[in-house]
C-alpha cells in the first residue's frame, strides 16, 4: 500500500470526487476510483486517530488522567 500524509489523502480523495460528480466515466472506471477512495477515507481515518492518540498522551495529567480539551482549551 502506498504510504501516504494526512494532505495528500485528502487532496486525492477531492480529484476522485470531482472525476466521479462529472459522471462521465465508465463503470469500471468509476468502481475503481470508488474503492480507491474508499481506501484513502480508511487511511485518513487510521492518520486521524494516530494523530488524536499523540495528542490525549501529550495532556496527559500529572495523575496520568486524560483531561480532554477543546481547541479553545475548556474541558469537553
Amino acid at each position: 500500500m502506498t504510504e501516504y500524509k494526512y494532505e495528500d489523502a485528502i487532496a486525492r480523495l477531492e480529484d476522485i470526487i470531482e472525476k466521479l460528480e462529472k459522471g462521465n466515466l465508465s463503470l469500471e472506471e468509476s468502481l475503481n476510483l470508488f474503492e480507491e477512495g474508499i481506501r484513502l477515507t480508511k487511511i485518513c481515518t487510521k492518520i486521524l486517530d494516530e494523530a488524536e492518540g499523540r495528542v490525549q498522551v501529550l495532556i496527559k495529567d500529572l495523575n496520568g488522567e486524560i483531561d480532554f480539551k477543546d481547541f479553545n482549551g475548556g474541558c469537553i
